[in-house]
């Protein structure tokens, strides 16, 4: 019979558990279609109330004090171990005439995004309605606050049990404060019922003072010497009262330790004087459970049991593999039969019970301390074969081999999960006692992903190099080993901002793709959004900005879910950035809000990406003239993981453009100056330095250095145009400013923050030449324009003589009648915007389809598709409706 809480029956969820949640996209994506998890015996054992076994023994008066749970919000049964408290519960559960969420924890949910994960899933497991708008956190560390809040205004509004048994195990401050968070904002329908070891961090004395608690503690749950006999009755053990009495006393009325007692008790000649003589004052549970039931199995068994202690779940076959024998299956199905510790998950699979586990690995170290790394490993090969990744590199790291824990990793293609923010830390902390002497091509790349993932960009380069050199020198050495060069190669590109280095990743990524199975890269989406964001990214830093837009729009348009949420941040953060440097504030502030949304959709930390998106939204605020907005943006960045030139350059650029408007000529300069570390100097960013110097000379009233700073540039830039205007102007030169200006020149190509400035600059032109009248029409354009994109900067850098004009344009009040903008319901896929960027530029669909390297099938296919979600019938009504909604 299986010993564990109560009445013996097993309840504690192996970490095995998790990873197949994980596994099977838990955390996943909001919404997304998965297997039913009733299906999945791990999950199932998860999500079902333990079955009561036919021994156990029903005691009236704890049932009563339960059933008081249903007038309070909170019912905490707190007890020792195999004090009797999951069946307990779980008997009085069965019971009820209301709905029933039963959730059994263990410490791989310690981190707050997967316990909520997977709480959400077992009310869905279990028929309660959770609207999809709540999501689902990816990230095993953290979850969003909104999850909750939401979460919390569904729940608890019909009668609904909620049971999250082994609360202990994940008890931490943070999971506490959340679910006294959705606890206290939950209706009242909700009733929350903790069976947990140790006391919650909770505040408790509140609900105590509010009567709004129901506790039952381990002197509540000790067997009565009544209730022993009855329980040693159910297992064909007959003893006195007063017999009973003194076991009780013995054992302290718990209940595992009477079970055992039972089970012991069945295999000696004289069970009730066995009963009567036993005393648990001199001996361990653990020299109890050893001497009493693991040496009374056969040493076959014996020999079993103590290999298979290593694993958190096992078949037949895997035991077999650590055995060298072939009779795991009959002796699991025995002791599976006897309940002797063995639990069935289903489907062949089967678990110890943790407390006979966690004796028996013990006592195998005492015996023979060599052979467990020994077990690891051969568990690992095993688990490896049958493509089970995260229990392989557990055991892998476990037997310390770490040239096969790295090799595993690389070859499964996973590598990129360490930049994904999803399993980044604990594939980190696995990996963080790697051996230095491991020293093959897969541990090398392991040591540089982990540097890159860390930020340590330095010890990733040394790093990078040698293994570049080896596998040149040593030979082509496997595709996933290259594939996985090649995308440490790509973001090592984009961190130096090398963009050539980065096209040779990608390309050479390409190219080793059609050497590997097609199933195992549909298992890994991260890989392709990885390296066409590391790609983006460098061509956006060289000033390539349609080639950036390209890759970068295809990772965005992506739905792979979990997998790829942060590439896809990443990706529209960096689209936010060209669009707010091509002049496009409100463009940009909607794709970086939306980065910012899906970090927070997947629960990923702010620190898991650039931090690109606020340092956008900061510089949209200045625009703006929200200043205050702007700081507090910029203060709420989190440092990133991993520093970029992009990033850097775009913080260092905002912060130069806030200290301007605030006045501080000379500290935007400062701010605006230091050189960014990269391979190539980025037109852009040595453009728009230059323009706060200018911006600054001017402010400190020296348009002649405005002018010479902007001379030493050249180009036909649109905001170079209007800058240099600009100190043409403040030089009493306003033909010259005008030349400049004119609508047929660079401006023409400019954004509506360059073409308000310009317009600006126009009418202060009109009005130093007395042209009132030009200057009221001009500045009454530049309103209606900066309306559109809520510009109010312009106008403060313009300075007192706009003010008059200002208040003689007349206020907006659009009419009732007026259409609403147009709204894009559904987005376009990356494919279907490549298409429609190439429409744009007026090409044939057999040029499309020849751009593309697609059929011309293909590309009638998706024009199809642009025009269903553009609600158009032809190409340059597409084009137009792409352009109203800010699509090219």
């Amino acid at each position: 019979m299986v010993v564990g809480e109560g009445d013996g029956r097993p309840v504690s969820r192996c970490k095995a558990v998790n990873e197949v949640a994980e596994s099977d996209g838990i955390p996943r994506e909001p919404g997304a279609p998965h297997a039913d998890p009733l299906g999945d015996p791990f999950l199932r054992t998860r999500f079902a109330l333990p079955a009561r076994p036919a021994t156990f023994l029903r005691r009236a008066r704890l049932v009563h004090h339960l059933d008081q749970a249903l007038v309070t919000p909170l019912t905490m049964v707190n007890g020792a171990a195999g004090a009797g408290k999951t069946l307990l519960v779980a008997d009085w559960a069965a019971g009820l005439e209301r709905p029933v969420v039963w959730l059994t924890l263990d410490p791989s949910l310690r981190g707050p995004g997967m316990f909520w994960a997977h709480l959400l899933q077992a009310l869905r497991t279990h028929g309660v309605p959770v609207a999809g708008d709540v999501g689902t956190p990816a990230d095993a560390g953290r979850v969003h606050h909104t999850l909750l809040t939401r979460l919390a205004a569904q729940l608890g509004t019909d009668e609904l049990t909620v049971v999250l048994d082994e609360y202990d195990r994940v008890g931490t401050p943070e999971v506490a404060e959340q679910l006294e968070f959705v606890l206290h904002h939950a209706g009242p329908g909700l009733h929350l019922v903790l069976v947990t070891r140790t006391e919650p961090l909770l505040p408790l004395h509140r609900y105590r003072a509010a009567g709004a608690i129901t506790e039952i503690r381990n002197a509540e749950l000790a067997f009565t010497p009544e209730e022993a006999v009855a329980l040693l009755r159910r297992h064909g053990l007959r003893l006195s009262v007063q017999a009973a009495t003194a076991l009780v006393e013995r054992t302290g009325g718990w209940a595992a330790g009477l079970r055992l007692c039972a089970l012991a008790a069945q295999q000696h000649p004289d069970p009730e004087e066995y009963l009567k003589e036993f005393e648990a004052g001199h001996s361990t549970v653990a020299d109890f459970l050893l001497a009493e039931v693991l040496k009374r199995q056969p040493p076959a068994t014996q020999d079993l049991l103590l290999r298979v202690s290593v694993l958190d779940r096992f078949c037949a076959d895997l035991a077999n593999e650590l055995t060298g024998r072939g009779d795991a299956e009959a002796i699991l199905a025995g002791l599976h039969r006897e309940n002797a510790f063995v639990e069935d998950l289903g489907h062949g699979w089967y678990r110890l019970h943790p407390l006979f586990r966690e004796i028996l690995r013990a006592h195998l170290r005492e015996r023979s301390a060599d052979l467990e790394p020994r077990l690891h490993l051969r568990a690992a090969h095993w688990l490896g074969r049958s493509g089970q990744l995260p229990e392989t590199l557990t055991h892998g790291a476990a037997a310390g081999e770490w040239d096969f824990t790295a090799g595993a990793l690389v070859d499964d293609l996973a590598l990129g999960q360490l930049f994904t923010g999803l399993r980044t830390d604990h594939l980190a902390d696995l990996f963080s006692g790697m051996d230095p002497e491991a020293a093959s091509p897969a541990a090398e790349l392991v040591r540089v992903a982990r540097d890159l993932a860390r930020g340590d960009l330095d010890h990733a380069l040394a790093g990078l190099g040698p293994v570049r050199e080896r596998l040149a020198a040593e030979g082509p050495g496997t595709a996933a080993v290259r594939l996985g060069c090649a995308l440490l190669e790509a973001l090592a590109a984009r961190l130096t901002g090398s963009p050539q280095r980065a096209e040779e990743a990608v390309r050479a990524a390409r190219a080793l793709q059609h050497e590997l199975p097609a199933d195992l890269l549909d298992k890994h989406p991260e890989l392709s959004a990885l390296l066409l964001t590391h790609l983006g990214s460098a061509r956006l830093w060289a000033g390539d900005f349609d080639e950036a837009r390209t890759a970068l729009t295809t990772v965005a348009g992506t739905t792979t879910g979990a997998a790829t949420a942060l590439p896809r941040a990443e990706s529209l953060e960096l689209l936010a950035l060209i669009d707010h440097l091509a002049g496009r504030p409100a463009t940009a502030e909607r794709k970086a809000a939306a980065a910012l949304a899906e970090t927070e959709r997947f629960g990923l930390a702010d620190g898991a990406g650039s931090g690109l998106g606020r340092v956008v939204l900061a510089a949209a605020a200045v625009e703006r003239d929200d200043l205050a907005e702007a700081r507090a943006l910029l203060d709420r960045t989190p440092g990133p993981a991993v520093h970029d030139p992009v990033t850097a350059a775009g913080r260092s650029l905002t912060t130069a453009r806030l200290l301007l408007a605030r006045g501080r000529a000379r500290a935007a300069l400062e701010a605006a100056e230091p050189a960014v570390p990269a391979a190539v100097r980025s037109p852009w960013q040595h453009l728009h330095t230059t323009l706060v110097a200018s911006a600054a000379h001017l402010a400190e009233g020296r348009p002649d250095l405005a002018t010479k700073v902007l001379d030493q540039v050249g180009g036909e830039q649109p905001g170079l145009a209007v800058a240099a205007a600009r100190a043409r102007l403040a030089a009493g030169d306003p033909g010259g400013a005008l030349r400049l200006l004119d609508p047929g020149g660079p401006v023409r190509g400019g954004g509506p923050a360059v073409l308000v400035r310009a317009t600006l600059l126009r009418a202060q032109a009109a009005h130093t030449a007395g042209d009132t009248a030009t200057a009221r029409r001009l500045v009454a354009q530049a309103v209606a324009e900066a309306r559109r994109e809520r510009l109010r900067r312009p106008f403060r850098e313009a300075g007192p003589w706009v003010e008059p004009y200002l208040a003689a344009v007349p206020p907006h009040h659009p009419p009732a009648d007026a259409e609403p903008p147009p709204v894009l319901v559904e987005p376009l896929s990356g494919r279907e915007h490549d298409v429609l960027l190439r429409l744009a530029q007026m090409m044939s669909t057999e040029d499309i389809a020849a751009d593309l390297y697609v059929s011309v099938n293909t590309v009638k296919t998706h024009l199809k598709s642009v025009y269903r979600k553009l609600a158009v019938n032809r190409r340059n009504d597409a084009v137009r409706r792409a352009r109203e909604l800010d699509l090219l």
